[in-house]
């Protein structure tokens, strides 16, 4: 009985050791060797040219599993050389994860570094003192800015919730129209996709129909209804309610830019490659006029009354175009040229109607060769643009998006939030010569594409280049930090 019950265990290890042996690996290493060649150099080559072959095959497995073809390889493609050593377990796409709330303490404190940079306006003239978030570490004395003066209080406690569904770039993201909650966000893959950041965040709908890169989209006013443009020359208006689409308006090229009109929501503006502006009638999808530019229209946005249009083309060249709000009759009035040498494509133009810069209506820009600008805008002259002043940051590969900050403090500046491909979010006074960045929070880990402020300007939303929706929470303070 022993002898059986040794040569049952003995026949049990054995089974065990072969379930561990690799087959591919043992198979590598038995193949014959030549009689001139060093079988010490030979296993061992064999041995790193398996393991080469192993690695290549998880790197595609990496990218086929989400299933999304040509769109999800071009993201990895294009992905950072160090993701690697950036990789977060906890942002893995998964149901269960997407929208979820990240209180403090957090199990993502190991894996994010946020830093904020502020300081606060009290009456016992302390200086500016580092701000620590939940989720990271106070900057170092080499990263703070050294200038005297109040810094304006953009500081965050943290993130408020992930969006992290997508499996593709986010390419545009906005919140509705006076609207604290609701947000939406366009992708590389088609998707148009509308979610709540309330308690509790959770995705809404998800709208599909385009076949190809959302460009930008646009809420209704009373965000019923979301207009959408894509590289599949096509127009879509979205019913929100039922998340239907009720009208698609076929284009002759890729469609870049789309606004509502602020006053006549029957207006629809959109901006083509085929250096058109074109007004469609929103209840019929009819074309109802067009105006003609120097190089394709890339983006736009309205003036308060809707009298006005600003656009920016391919060749960073800034347009005001008056529109007619009864008719949508579209004529061009003045032409803002690229002061410099490279003609880069404007991707952001952002009119707000009052600056305390200014004293007046403004409009701000960037290109993708990193310049923004800031102008005020003349209405009384049918929005004539005078450069007020400008930023020079690091040329970009992708199409980045800049954002107006809210009106924190009483002081003269202008500040402006940006994304980054370095994956950090930036926040900059456009007024300093010298240590114009007032902010940066760091949480992504791609680079980070489009940013948007909600209504109440308590939360930040920024998207990245491989999906991931990050919304930020403003830390609360006292208005007297803000007032002399």
């Amino acid at each position: 009985m022993a002898e059986e019950e040794t040569t049952g265990n003995n026949t049990e290890n054995t089974a065990s050791k072969k379930q561990v042996i690799d087959p591919e690996l043992f198979s590598c290493l038995l193949q014959p060797v030549t009689a001139d060649s060093d079988p010490e150099y030979i296993g061992i080559r064999r041995l790193l040219l398996h393991r080469k072959a192993e690695s290549g095959v998880n790197r595609r497995l990496d990218w086929r599993c989400n299933g999304k073809g040509y769109v999800s390889y071009r993201n990895y493609i294009r992905r950072p050389r160090n993701w690697e050593n950036q990789q977060i377990p906890s942002l893995q796409s998964t149901p269960d994860n997407s929208g979820r709330w990240l209180q403090s303490p957090s199990p993502l404190s190991q894996f994010f570094e946020v830093e904020s940079w502020s300081s606060s306006r009290n009456f016992t003239g302390n200086p500016a003192s580092t701000h620590r978030t939940s989720f990271g570490s106070s900057m170092s004395d080499n990263d703070r800015p050294r200038h005297r003066g109040v810094e304006p209080a953009y500081s965050f406690v943290g993130m408020h919730c992930i969006f992290d569904q997508c499996k593709s770039a986010v390419t545009v993201l906005k919140f509705g129209h006076t609207s604290s909650d609701l947000l939406a966000y366009g992708a590389a893959d088609g998707t148009l996709t509308v979610c709540t950041v309330s308690d509790p965040p959770s995705v809404l709908k998800q709208l599909k129909g385009h076949s190809k890169d959302v460009t930008d989209f646009d809420f209704s006013s009373n965000n019923q209804y979301i207009a959408s443009s894509s590289m599949d020359k096509t127009v879509r208006v979205w019913e929100l309610s039922q998340g239907l689409c009720i009208r698609v308006i076929y284009g002759v090229s890729s469609q870049m830019c789309i606004r509502f009109h602020p006053v006549n929501n029957n207006f629809l503006s959109v901006g083509n490659e085929n250096k058109e502006v074109t007004v469609y009638n929103f209840s019929t999808g009819r074309l109802i006029h067009k105006a003609f530019f120097d190089a394709k229209v890339t983006a736009m946005d309205h003036d308060h009354t809707g009298h006005l249009i600003f656009c920016g083309d391919a060749q960073g060249s800034v347009y005001c175009v008056s529109m007619n709000s009864h008719t949508g009759a579209l004529s061009r009035t003045h032409r803002h040229r690229s002061s410099g040498k490279s003609k880069s494509p404007v991707t952001t133009v952002q009119y707000r109607s009052f600056s305390l810069l200014a004293g007046g209506p403004v409009l701000l820009t960037c290109n993708q060769d990193g310049s923004l600008s800031f102008y005020s805008v003349a209405l009384e002259i049918q929005g004539y643009l005078s450069l007020r002043c400008s930023l020079k940051l690091a040329p970009r590969v992708y199409s980045i998006r800049a954002s107006f900050c809210p009106l924190l403090s009483l002081e003269k500046g202008e500040y402006i939030v940006v994304g980054s491909e370095d994956s950090n979010v930036y926040f900059y006074d456009l007024t300093r010569p010298r240590n114009t960045c007032v902010n940066k929070l760091q949480g992504h880990r791609f680079p980070v594409i489009c940013v948007a402020w909600n209504h109440g300007e308590n939360l930040l939303a920024s998207s990245d280049l491989y999906g991931i929706v990050i919304v930020w929470k403003r830390a609360k303070s006292n208005s007297s930090k803000y007032t002399r």
